[in-house]
């Protein structure tokens, strides 16, 4: 797919709940913003110890493992979702609990560079996947958790979801490492 080809979505190219990540997407090419924020989200977390990665800024939120790990899981499950609707699919797909996904995953046990290294590897076959479509597979749709999208709000999703999370890691996570 040429550079800038996957265009910003319309509205009626998703579920209105991800209006806010698809928001958080800046102008410009989708795929140059998932490929430099994932480094960008590797530098954020590349001087974190493994105990670090244990760190919850507040009693029942996530750890940052759980967060890195959160975010693999999501962009795995939303690329599938691409992939069955740029190839056509025409079943609904189904929806999926992200806080059941992180409480069966055991990310504590992890270390944190694998789970980094993971998300980037993730990343790169998400970069490839939807490098690899044309603009009539961009605009493909489909339905997951009986919600419509096409495949480019999916790559949008994907972009503003990871750039939610790192905000947040940015400003709730980071800040109270400081305070321990």
């Amino acid at each position: 797919m040429a550079a800038g080809t996957i265009k910003r979505p319309l509205a009626d190219e998703y579920d209105a709940y991800y209006a806010q990540y698809i928001n958080l997407v800046p102008d410009g090419d989708v795929l140059q913003h998932l490929g430099r924020q994932i480094e960008e989200t590797v530098r954020l977390l590349g001087s974190l110890s493994d105990r670090d990665g244990d760190f919850r800024y507040a009693e029942g939120k996530w750890s940052i493992k759980e967060v890195i790990g959160h975010v693999a899981d999501t962009e795995r499950i939303f690329v599938y979702r691409a992939l069955c609707f740029a190839r056509g699919e025409p079943a609904g797909l189904p929806s999926f609990d992200e806080n059941e996904y992180v409480r069966r995953a055991k990310f504590a046990s992890r270390r944190l560079p694998d789970l980094i290294a993971e998300l980037r590897a993730v990343r790169g076959s998400t970069l490839e996947f939807f490098a690899g479509l044309d603009a009539e597979e961009s605009e493909r749709r489909g339905r997951a958790n009986n919600k419509p999208y096409s495949v480019r709000a999916i790559a949008y999703i994907i972009t503003g979801h990871e750039r939610h999370h790192a905000k947040g890691l940015t400003q709730r996570y980071l800040p109270g490492l400081g305070k321990r």
